[in-house]
C-alpha cells in the first residue's frame, strides 16, 4: 500500500481491528497480530457501517463500500437539481440555501440520505456508471446527467461546489474536489414516484458517493388538533400570543386551503366572545428561500387569514392587522423538517 495513502487506510485499519489509537506495548502486538491475518485473509477487514444505517431502498450500494453517514426523514421536502445551476450567482447574493430556481426538482416523500466511502482505487466515473446501470436495470429512467464544470454555470465553476451544494452536511468539504459527477433518475411503478440522485467525488485517491433517494408520497394528515375558542382564549391571556398550526397554504402559496376552515372558526368565535379583543395576525416561515421572499410571503398569508375572518366571518377590520417575520423568529431548529414544520405557523398576537 502506498505510504501517501496512510492517512486513510492507518484509522480503518485501527478500527477494524480494534486497536486503540494511545502508544503501548500491547497495540503494537495487537496491530502486528491484525495485520498478519489481514495478509492471510487478503486485506484488512472491511470497516463496519455507522451504527443504525441500512442501504436506501432499490439503489443499494457499490460493491465494498461503508456507510459514513445517513439520515432518514419519514416526509420531508427535497430539492433534486435537475438542470446546471449558477452558484456563484446565489453566492454574491448570500443565498446558497436557495432552491426556488428553475434548476431545482421540489418533491415530496420519504427522504434517505446516505454517503458511501468507495473502497481505494475506485474512480467516480466507475461508481457513477455502476449505479446508473444498476438503477436502469430496476426500471429508472435518466433525468439530469452531468460531471465537473458542465454541472454549473456563471462565473464560478469549480467542480468541488457541486459537494457543498448537494452534501452540505459533510464536514470534509474536499470529498468531492475532483471528478464531480452527477446523477438524477426516476422510476415510476404502480402509481408511485421514486428518484434517486448520485453524487461521486475523487480527493486523493479517497472517493466518496453520496447517495439520495426520494420515495414521493403523502404527507400522514390529521397530526394537527384544532385548538379551540377557549384555548386560544387561555393561551393568549397567559402569553400575548398563540401560534396556529391550523391555517394551512399550498407551498410557496398564500391562498388558505379548505382545510383551515375548523381553525378559522374557533379563531372567529373568540373574536365573537372578546369583542375588545384585537389581533395582529403574525406570519412565519422556516428558513427555506431567501429572506426578502420569506417576509413577503409570510406576509401574504398572514393578510389572506385577516380576509377571510372579515369577510366570511364579518369581523370588524379595525379589529385585525396583518404583517409578517418571514424566517427571523424560529422557534426550532431549522435542519429537520420536524423542526421547520413548527417555524412555518400563524401567531395570533394581542394589541
Amino acid at each position: 500500500m502506498r505510504h501517501q495513502d496512510e492517512a486513510v487506510w492507518m484509522p480503518r485499519l485501527l478500527a477494524a481491528c480494534r486497536v486503540p489509537h494511545t502508544f503501548s506495548w500491547g497495540r503494537i502486538f495487537l496491530l502486528a497480530s491484525c495485520v498478519l491475518a489481514a495478509a492471510v485473509t487478503g486485506g484488512p477487514a472491511q470497516a463496519e457501517d455507522e451504527p443504525g444505517t441500512k442501504d436506501p431502498p432499490v439503489v443499494g450500494r457499490y460493491a465494498g463500500s461503508r456507510i459514513g453517514y445517513q439520515k432518514i426523514v419519514d416526509f420531508d421536502q427535497v430539492a433534486l437539481l435537475k438542470a446546471p445551476h449558477d452558484y456563484g450567482s446565489l453566492l454574491e447574493k448570500n443565498t446558497l440555501k436557495d432552491r426556488s430556481g428553475a434548476e431545482w426538482l421540489k418533491v415530496e416523500g420519504r427522504a434517505t440520505r446516505t454517503r458511501y466511502e468507495i473502497p481505494p482505487g475506485r474512480s467516480s466515473l466507475e461508481v457513477q456508471r455502476n449505479y446508473q446501470n444498476n438503477l436502469k436495470s430496476s426500471g429508472f429512467e435518466l433525468v439530469f446527467d452531468c460531471s465537473d464544470q458542465n454541472c454549473l454555470t456563471g462565473n464560478l465553476q469549480d467542480p468541488y461546489l457541486l459537494g457543498q451544494q448537494l452534501d452540505p452536511e459533510n464536514n470534509d468539504s474536499t470529498s468531492y474536489f475532483d471528478h464531480a459527477r452527477y446523477t438524477l433518475m426516476k422510476r415510476s411503478a404502480n402509481g408511485a414516484d421514486i428518484y434517486a440522485a448520485i453524487l461521486t467525488g475523487e480527493d486523493k485517491g479517497r472517493t466518496t458517493a453520496f447517495v439520495q433517494v426520494v420515495e414521493v408520497k403523502a404527507m400522514e394528515g390529521d397530526k394537527v388538533q384544532v385548538m379551540s375558542s377557549s384555548d386560544l382564549d387561555q393561551a393568549i391571556a397567559k402569553t400575548g400570543k398563540v401560534a396556529i398550526y391550523g391555517l394551512l397554504f399550498d407551498y410557496d402559496k398564500a391562498v388558505l386551503k379548505p382545510e383551515s376552515k375548523p381553525t378559522l372558526d374557533e379563531i372567529a368565535k373568540l373574536l365573537a366572545a372578546k369583542p375588545e379583543l384585537r389581533l395582529n395576525i403574525v406570519g412565519h416561515t422556516d428558513n427555506r428561500g431567501t429572506a426578502d421572499y420569506n417576509l413577503d410571503l409570510s406576509s401574504r398569508r398572514a393578510q389572506s387569514v385577516v380576509t377571510a375572518l372579515t369577510q366570511d366571518y364579518a369581523i370588524a377590520p379595525d379589529r385585525l392587522t396583518a404583517s409578517g417575520a418571514g424566517l427571523t423568529m424560529p422557534v426550532a431548529p431549522n435542519d429537520t423538517e420536524e423542526g421547520r414544520a413548527k417555524n412555518r405557523r400563524v401567531e395570533l398576537v394581542a394589541k
